[in-house]
């Protein structure tokens, strides 16, 4: 089998990379960088600049399925220039990806797509399955609902769409686990506002299986990416600061003051998301790490 990856040097690609190549599957990617194209036989690399519409369609010879991830990180400031490129990244991405197959001969039946849970409203007692219609209103909530529908699009060129609503992917190699950990090795760990949002996490060998499950099982439709067992704010600090061995002593840091120092992006540490992985779970897809302290013994 060969698949092409979008985002495949990104956390998640480079993952998923690796589990492909663990079971035979060969891959193709696309990046904007040349200087990242590699030759290898079951590697190999092709440019495209999506700003300007440019794809070497030859990455599409031989591939029977795409799983699409690539979208620049929500981790750095959201000017209003850099929330554009947010959205961007994502829909127009996927718009080039959907014209070259509707405009080359290829052999494409699936495409896998990353989304995200900041579709959801923030809840402090919610609990989401992936048939929950409202959209949240937040920034984040909008880009999701934009980009899920030009995934949504490629079901009219006869191809099966399944996305992936990806929840806080814990790993030591990047992400949000490093930053968290920072300040508590550093003796300055605490939680944030109430510590009482929940945090829907998966640990990153998880999510790159799940992609491989939803692709080898030929799913269709929403899944959410997230382990059986979300956790608050609180226990997410206490668990990581027990694994690092660091005490925990400061009192919780204010709403306000994060405000001021993130401006609108802080929310991705407020906001309150408790999301079920059961519909996954359904299909048979076993997790390796079930509970946080599995995740986190894994990493540090």
């Amino acid at each position: 089998m060969r698949i092409l990856i979008t985002g495949a040097t990104g956390l998640i690609g480079s993952e998923i990379v690796k589990q492909c190549h663990a079971k035979g599957i060969a891959v193709h990617y696309l990046t904007t960088s040349k200087s990242k194209l590699s030759k290898d036989e079951n590697y190999t690399g092709f440019y495209w600049n999506p700003l300007k519409n440019e794809i070497d369609t030859d990455c599409l010879n031989g591939v029977e399925a795409i799983i699409h991830l690539v979208g620049a990180s929500i981790s750095k400031r959201w000017t209003e220039s850099y929330k554009k490129e947010i959205l961007l990244s994502r829909t127009q991405t996927s718009q080039l990806l959907f014209n070259t197959l509707q405009n080359t001969s290829h052999q494409v039946k699936h495409l896998v797509s990353a989304s995200a849970i900041g579709i959801y409203p923030s809840s402090l007692t919610n609990y989401y399955a992936e048939d929950h219609s409202e959209v949240s209103t937040s920034f984040l909530g909008q880009v999701v609902e934009q980009w899920e529908q030009t995934v949504d699009a490629f079901k009219a060129l006869d191809i099966h769409v399944a996305k992936v609503r990806i929840g806080l992917v814990l790993s030591a190699k990047g992400g949000a686990l490093p930053e968290m950990a920072k300040p508590i090795k550093f003796g300055a760990g605490a939680a944030f506002g109430s510590g009482k949002q929940w945090q829907s996490w998966i640990h990153l060998t998880d999510l790159a299986n799940l992609f491989l499950h939803v692709l080898e099982e030929n799913l269709e439709g929403v899944y959410n990416g997230v382990a059986p067992n979300p956790e608050t704010n609180q226990q997410l600090t206490k668990a990581i600061a027990k694994q690092l061995k660091r005490p925990l002593f400061l009192p919780n840091i204010p709403k306000l003051a994060m405000k001021l120092i993130l401006g609108e992006m802080h929310i991705l540490l407020f906001e309150s998301q408790r999301v079920s992985s059961k519909k996954i779970e359904d299909t048979g897809f076993n997790f390796k790490h079930y509970n946080l302290q599995s995740a986190l013994e894994e990493e540090y």
